[in-house]
């Protein structure tokens, strides 16, 4: 038999592992030697404090970054074809979404190869549970442009749509840049559409609030460098 690709959650930040995922994640870590991740060290980390017996001299570990070659990563997922099951794990939260391991699931669908999603924190879905926006339509579209005036077009497209199709919309941004983008959508966005923001998520130091612009204009959460994600809904 084929072995499996297993998609792995990993924890938003430094929370102990099965506090916000199940023990079935734990078991199948114990049972895989064999992984595809994103950043080695932050992985063997993530391995190590959910299953501390486990020997990481015996792991293989294979990196799937910015820098992996396309005609490498296609052979990833061959030790399939010799029954080892293969654990894909994201740098945080649960594969594939917003994250490069789209890929390898894609390649495992082509060579018939079992996924197998594993219950995680994802914080995409934690945000839009407790925002309080629509959850019966909604979109995600990843990271907004980095120039000013772009990234203001685009914050004023996507407050359309939400008004047009009535979708919650929701976007990130890099850490260190989501002051910026708070002040942008506060400039930006109309009076009486609604922000979320939700950062630092399934941590001790989670902050989640849902406002209306005007009111977003008397509040100024201190975002530096916190993961976060931005939902708007007109």
């Amino acid at each position: 038999m084929k072995g499996k690709l297993y998609l792995i959650p990993t924890t938003l930040g430094e929370t102990e592992p099965l506090e916000v995922m199940p023990l079935s994640v734990k078991k199948v870590i114990e049972q895989i030697d064999y992984y595809i991740v994103e950043n080695e060290k932050t992985a063997r980390r993530f391995i190590k404090k959910i299953s501390p017996k486990k020997q990481q001299s015996l792991l293989t570990i294979k990196k799937l970054d910015k820098y992996a070659e396309e005609v490498e990563t296609l052979k990833y997922l061959d030790v399939c074809e010799q029954g080892i099951n293969v654990g894909l794990l994201s740098e945080a939260g649960v594969p594939a979404i917003a994250d490069p391991g789209a890929s390898i699931v894609k390649l495992a669908h082509e060579k018939a190869i079992q996924v197998v999603p594993l219950v995680g924190p994802s914080s995409i879905l934690l945000a839009m549970m407790s925002s309080g926006m629509n959850g019966q339509n909604f979109a995600f579209n990843g990271y907004l442009p980095i120039d000013k005036a772009e990234r203001k077009k685009a914050i004023k497209e996507l407050e359309k749509i939400s008004f047009d199709k009535k979708q919650s919309q929701i976007f990130i941004e890099t850490p260190y840049r989501n002051e910026k983008m708070l002040a942008d959508l506060k400039a930006t966005l109309s009076p009486t559409t609604n922000l979320c923001i939700a950062a630092d998520i399934t941590l001790s130091s989670e902050y989640i609030k849902t406002l209306s612009i005007k009111d977003w204009k008397y509040q100024q959460p201190d975002l530096h460098k916190r993961p976060a994600i931005f939902i708007i809904q007109k």
